[in-house]
């Protein structure tokens, strides 16, 4: 039985990046050798096991054959006879298939320290093609490692692209689709991720509204000011969806299977856009419909998100209009139903004065 320590850990070491999570993989071993070693299983398609003590995850080496179409479509074979090489040539890129012994050895048998030397992603082998998730998850790792200058190799970059040709992307799953999409929103270079879809194909059949050029300029530079000023992941989505019509960014939405949060956030975003670039004026009852339209009265922090959204998917020469809009919000929020209901308001009339009201001080503006 030997233990090393595989995967991301060992490319974040030689990188010289902080190292957040620790994996293990067990050569030799069974899974009634591990339980009475104190460890405690946790896989369900294959044996990963807890550290009784670290809580770290050791899995026993493995391999995986491909039965079927999609990210489900494989079967498992773990045994004390599967090899570490074995094991990590299952593995996505090269820079994810090093090992290190207790020792200390770097074990590395397919590149992946040359690749990091030269900033290539690059796939382990032509297994690589039998999971079409390893495009996203290439994508993703294109845009969080483009700042040290990683980009992905041209025969990687061929293969995504006949994989995208024979169809494999069409078998993904929503939800994973989703998962993939939420990390790459936050990574270093978020642009990046859509670009390397953009550039093999995969864009077309993930999100086919942005493949148009100006709708992709458009998303991508919302999307980038958003991730400048720290946006979290709705409104990162909502700029991202910014260029498109409301009921092709909600329809969009909904089949990335995205959260409600996001939902929202980019069908307020796609659906105030216009009205707002429309504005000629500061014109009360168009500013205060806006606002009735976010629902800033009940939704006062998600109005904030909102607005970070907006500026970033409206050019300079309209950010005007989003002043005119925060101001008529302050001017209007200090009004309190309670002081109307104190002058005789009630009902149908209290809604009604809490409207003029409301109108009056963004008037006075």
């Amino acid at each position: 039985m030997k233990t090393y320590l595989v995967g991301g850990a060992v490319r974040d070491e030689l990188l010289g990046l902080p190292v957040k999570d620790r994996d293990w993989v067990v050569t030799g071993a069974t899974p009634d050798e591990m339980l009475k070693r104190g460890f405690k299983q946790v896989g369900a398609d294959f044996p990963v096991f807890l550290h009784p003590d670290t809580r770290e995850e050791y899995a026993l080496a493995r391999t995986e054959r491909k039965q079927g179409r999609g990210y489900h479509g494989f079967s498992v074979y773990s045994a004390p006879d599967v090899t570490l090489e074995d094991d990590l040539r299952r593995r996505d890129l090269t820079i994810n298939a090093m090992a290190k012994s207790a020792a200390g050895e770097l074990v590395d048998p397919f590149g992946g320290r040359e690749d990091i030397r030269t900033r290539s992603l690059r796939h382990v082998s032509e297994a690589f093609s039998e999971d079409p998730l390893r495009i996203l998850r290439t994508a993703r790792f294109a845009a969080r490692l483009q700042p040290l200058g990683f980009t992905v190799a041209e025969s990687t970059m061929a293969l995504m692209r006949q994989m995208v040709e024979e169809g494999e992307v069409e078998h993904l799953v929503p939800e994973r689709v989703w998962q993939e999409i939420q990390r790459a929103l936050h990574e270093n270079d978020p642009g990046t991720f859509f670009d390397v879809l953009r550039e093999c194909g995969a864009l077309k059949h993930i999100i086919p509204e942005l493949v148009p050029d100006e709708s992709y300029s458009a998303a991508l530079s919302a999307l980038r000011c958003v991730h400048s000023i720290d946006g979290d992941t709705s409104a990162r989505f909502a700029a991202l969806m910014s260029p498109l019509a409301s009921d092709d960014a909600s329809n969009r939405a909904v089949q990335l299977k995205a959260p409600n949060d996001c939902q929202d956030l980019a069908r307020l975003t796609t659906g105030l856009l216009p009205k707002i670039r429309s504005m000629t004026c500061h014109h009360p009852e168009t500013l205060l419909g806006l606002l009735d339209e976010a629902d800033v009265w009940r939704r006062a922090d998600r109005f904030l998100v909102l607005m970070g959204a907006l500026r970033c998917a409206l050019p300079d020469t309209e950010q005007s209009k989003l002043e005119w809009l925060e101001s008529a919000q302050r001017a209007a929020a200090g009004v309190e139903a309670k002081e109307l209901m104190q002058q005789g308001f009630k009902g149908k009339e209290l809604g009604l004065a809490i409207r003029n009201e409301r109108l009056r001080r963004i008037s006075e503006l």
